[in-house]
């Protein structure tokens, strides 16, 4: 499994406009074949990034939701949205995989089974 990290810079002043950009990823990314594991808008502390991380089985899963994300008209409409009202300033990916035993608490598969 590997999780794409999205940072983004955003207006702190279109805020609201960020939060309905996530929320309309929650029913795109899904229907694309990514896992949304959440976007997280900043509560305290620094006002201008955010965050949205998206799991996939391998990065050859994530190639082809790209593929599909490319040809749905509301991921489509979505990133042109995001385009026109400006709202996001700069979007950094990073992909990375997880160490096992550290998620949700749970425990490493070997000592599981002891």
């Amino acid at each position: 499994m590997i999780t794409c990290f999205i940072r983004y810079q955003i207006d702190p002043f279109q805020r609201e406009a960020f939060k309905a950009y996530a929320e309309r990823w929650g029913r795109i990314i899904p229907r694309c074949g990514g896992h949304l594991i959440g976007y997280f808008l900043p509560s305290e502390g620094t006002n201008d990034i955010a965050w949205g991380l998206i799991g996939f089985p391998s990065l050859a899963d994530y190639e082809a939701y790209r593929r599909r994300l490319k040809t749905d008209s509301e991921g489509r409409a979505n990133f042109e949205t995001a385009q026109r009202e400006r709202f996001i300033l700069r979007e950094e990916r990073t992909f990375t995989e997880l160490v096992e035993g550290t998620f949700n608490g749970l425990p490493h598969a070997a000592e599981a089974a002891r």
